[in-house]
């Protein structure tokens, strides 16, 4: 046969209907057992697959949920994805993932795919989307936001205490003996902004609000190397990143330059991702439970999706410090 077989050719294959044959597709509890296996065994034989989208409009809802990141490059967000993913495969649901790389305009874009496949809800995994714009998606389907916070009456949210996170960053450092230390931002984003208010307000409790330094950046290797170059032509003895890969773009610069780490300059970063506890890294983080953050995002999806509830759940997770190799108390 060189077409993709239909349900016509399913239903001569079986000896029974299109109807008969429909029925079955849908899962109908009105088909005796030996035609269900017939019809099941003709379809297997031809290879024949229903078309996912007319099902879908069939059964009201396509058990697909939309799962959007900002970055596939970050490991970060492939650790929240496990989450999802586990607890969608629990409740029957799969996940289809898009990405926005770093980019709003390319989030919407992914966004409108998303619900031309018509999926049931949406995930958005650190999004640098508008409120306005968000607001205007919860209008058609439930979303989610994770790794970042939101007022939306309409969306829920799982983030990580970003400002506890980084006052423990910072207070590590200074309880090493560090002063001078200085902090790589990260831009835009989700999260960002607090870890810099964070960093801040541990460096004005401790009284070294006159040591403050930030080094703009963003959540990118790049961004930290150049932020690391800028911070070379200080006195800093230490650096908070925003995120694990500026941390290990900025240990990369260092070395480069001859400032090793933590012997010269001790680092510390945020998000415990995967490359951090790497044996040639071995980064001092901060920790976000990024699985759970996923899985969770994934109940509160259920919960609106299933359950009919509509007020909104703000959940925050606590985070945690990981000490390792690259800081040490200054000499």
């Amino acid at each position: 046969m060189s077409r993709p077989p239909t349900i016509h050719d399913v239903a001569r294959r079986a000896g029974v209907s299109k109807s008969l044959v429909s029925l079955v597709i849908r899962d109908a509890p009105n088909v005796s057992d030996a035609r269900r296996r017939a019809v099941k065994k003709a379809a297997k034989e031809l290879g024949y697959r229903p078309n996912a989208a007319a099902k879908s409009l069939v059964r009201g809802r396509s058990f697909v949920i939309g799962v959007l990141v900002a970055d596939l490059h970050d490991p970060f967000f492939a650790d929240v994805i496990d989450g999802v993913d586990q607890r969608a495969t629990e409740a029957d649901y799969r996940s289809l993932l898009n990405t926005g790389a770093r980019s709003a305009r390319r989030e919407l874009a992914a966004v409108d795919t998303f619900l031309q496949l018509r999926v049931d809800g949406l995930i958005l995994v650190g999004s640098l989307l508008e409120a306005k714009h968000i607001a205007t998606i919860a209008e058609s389907v439930p979303v989610v936001l994770a790794s970042r916070a939101t007022r939306l009456a309409s969306v829920d949210c799982i983030v990580t205490d970003d400002k506890a996170g980084a006052i423990m960053a910072t207070d590590h450092l200074i309880s090493l003996g560090h002063r001078a230390i200085a902090h790589i931002s990260g831009g835009p984003g989700a999260g960002a902004r607090q870890r810099r208010v964070g960093y801040e307000a541990a460096m004005r409790a401790a009284g070294l609000q006159s040591r403050i330094r930030v080094a703009a950046g963003d959540f990118t290797e790049e961004a930290g190397a150049r932020a690391a170059s800028r911070l070379l032509r200080t006195k800093a003895t230490a650096v908070f990143a925003a995120n694990d890969f500026s941390a290990i773009g900025a240990m990369s610069r260092f070395e480069e330059r001859g400032r090793k780490v933590p012997d010269d300059i001790s680092l510390i970063g945020y998000d415990n991702s995967s490359l951090s506890h790497l044996g040639h890294i071995d980064l001092t983080t901060i920790d976000q439970p990024r699985a759970a953050m996923g899985s969770l995002a994934v109940e509160l999806l259920l919960e609106r999706m299933i359950d009919g509830r509509d007020e909104p759940r703000r959940v925050t997770l606590a985070p945690s410090l990981v000490v390792r190799s690259t800081t040490a108390e200054l000499s």
